[in-house]
């Protein structure tokens, strides 16, 4: 059985998506002949290979006419009832487009079938979505666990003039998908398009479940940005099929959908058919039902924010209430062998209270620090790249004089929550530091939007920053002026003050 985790951390498109199954191993030309299958007007995938931050990937792009024609849902529906494909592609593409049509109507207040589609509907991102589909048949992919998705933020223009980050479409899908968001990155990292494969594909979300890895497929999206490599990351694997002493043991990993949710390991023995069914049911509510009887508290509200997803870590939940217990977690101990810590329904400890009350209020940024004397300054732009991409919102350097008068630079780190033990890592990795502190701290930032301007035909993307609306700011993006310059033989910093003019007499 073919399974597969994907990574959303740089968020999803359709063109994200075209590459990482392309990458992955699914035939380009299968996913040509299911959009050709539309009888559409010619739409053609091509695919090359492309860098984002150093790490190669697969960018697909879809070339299509701009044609006039009505995308209501209806008619997007019947195209695709029509078309010669695949009944598991037809039915994929048929969900992604159903719950695009659901969100739009929610958004817009008007009927489903009344919906019509313009972004989406264009022919690029109905190829998208259809592509997907059959790439993902072509894998045999059966159960597909999908990360957190970052959607990003800010404003972005649409058909119907500017429209706020995330777009409406794509936090109703995956709001209705029960998929886990964050926001993240200042700009849109997650289109209605790679919302909608994502909602319609999805087993479930959460870690990356155990398996034997096979394939790997990375696909890029059009922009580059600072802040993280915009890649969609696809792992394709297998189940594990474990040996055992009695003979062979096959863990099957099967879930429904909350973050820890029905994760069934059923080990047949090939001895005197020795089953064991260990029941994980924990669905992340706040309380539940533990083993020594029923909590106090009671909160039956499935966590949404956390996904329906699948955590395929029975035992590590184990461990975990053995740990907040004082007890060694050295396995269950419960009739028919279903071992207590895994078997319970979010059974309360002092510990996990605490992280419930302090969940309440936001996640502040946190930064981290330390003092480095002994590292070698040609390896400090190095380092400080390794922060970027393990995931630090930025990382900078202060000169500083210590005790008996040796000079040394503080590194500090701007990260989330989330991403303090990344960054940690990486801190000691790269180097040399035997220790830091950290503290959270308050942050204010103002709306960020990206956009390009043209450079004698190079493209320069330019960040633009707003306070109360108006813009107060437009940086350009140096890597793309750095290419541009060297593209038309001309100084660097004569590109840069013709895009910064561009800029500014667009804004």
């Amino acid at each position: 059985m073919a399974i597969a985790w994907l990574d959303c951390s740089a968020g999803a498109s359709g063109d994200m998506f075209l590459g990482a199954l392309a990458d992955a191993g699914a035939d380009l030309a299968v996913m040509q002949a299911a959009v050709d299958a539309l009888g559409t007007e010619p739409v053609r995938l091509r695919a090359e290979r492309v860098t984002r931050h150093g790490l190669v990937a697969t960018k697909v792009a879809v070339e299509a006419p701009e044609v006039a024609t009505d995308r209501r849902w209806r008619s997007i529906r019947t195209m695709l009832e029509g078309a010669a494909l695949d009944e598991p592609v037809r039915a994929l593409a048929l969900a992604a487009f159903r719950r695009l049509a659901a969100a739009e109507a929610a958004a817009h207040g008007i009927d489903e079938e009344d919906v019509h589609f313009h972004e989406v509907g264009a022919l690029d991102s109905i190829a998208d979505i259809v592509g997907a589909a059959a790439g993902l048949a072509a894998l045999g992919i059966e159960r597909l666990t999908v990360s957190t998705v970052t959607v990003g933020g800010g404003t972005t223009r649409g058909s119907h003039g500017a429209i706020p980050l995330p777009a409406p479409a794509v936090l109703r899908v995956l709001a209705d998908a029960g998929a886990p968001v964050v926001g993240a990155v200042p700009y849109e990292a997650c289109t209605p398009t790679g919302a909608a494969i994502i909602a319609a594909a999805a087993s479930g979300y959460g870690s990356m479940p155990e398996m034997v890895v096979e394939r790997i497929g990375a696909g890029a999206g059009g922009r580059d940005p600072q802040e993280r490599a915009n890649l969609l990351r696809l792992v394709v694997g297998r189940e594990v099929v474990a040996a055992r002493r009695t003979g062979t043991a096959h863990v099957h990993r099967h879930g429904h959908g909350h973050d820890g949710g029905h994760d069934h390991a059923h080990d047949h023995g090939a001895a005197g058919h020795d089953h064991r069914h260990d029941h994980d049911h924990a669905h992340d509510h706040v309380a539940g039902h533990g083993h020594h009887g029923h909590d106090a508290q009671h909160d039956h509200g499935h966590d949404h924010a956390a996904g329906h997803g699948h955590e395929h870590h029975a035992a590590d939940a184990g461990r975990d209430h053995d740990a907040a217990h004082g007890r060694s977690g050295e396995g269950g101990h419960g009739p028919h062998g279903h071992a207590p810590e895994s078997s319970a329904h979010g059974h309360i400890s002092a510990a996990t209270q605490g992280d419930a009350e302090r969940s309440e209020r936001p996640a502040r940024p946190v930064v981290i620090e330390t003092n480095v004397d002994d590292l070698d300054p040609r390896l400090w732009p190095a380092a400080l790249a390794a922060l970027l991409e393990a995931g630090a919102s930025d990382a900078w350097l202060t000169p500083i004089l210590m005790k008996k008068g040796r000079p040394a630079h503080t590194v500090h780190v701007l990260c989330r929550p989330e991403m303090v033990a990344s960054a940690r890592s990486a801190l000691v990795r790269h180097t040399t530091t035997i220790g830091m502190r950290s503290y959270e701290i308050d942050k204010y930032a103002l709306e960020r939007r990206y956009t390009h301007v043209e450079v004698d035909g190079h493209s320069i993307g330019v960040k633009i920053a707003l306070e109360q609306g108006e813009v107060v700011n437009a940086s350009v993006e140096y890597e793309d002026a750095a290419a541009a310059a060297a593209a038309l033989s001309r100084p660097l910093k004569v590109v840069i003050a013709q895009a910064t003019a561009l800029a500014a007499e667009r804004y």
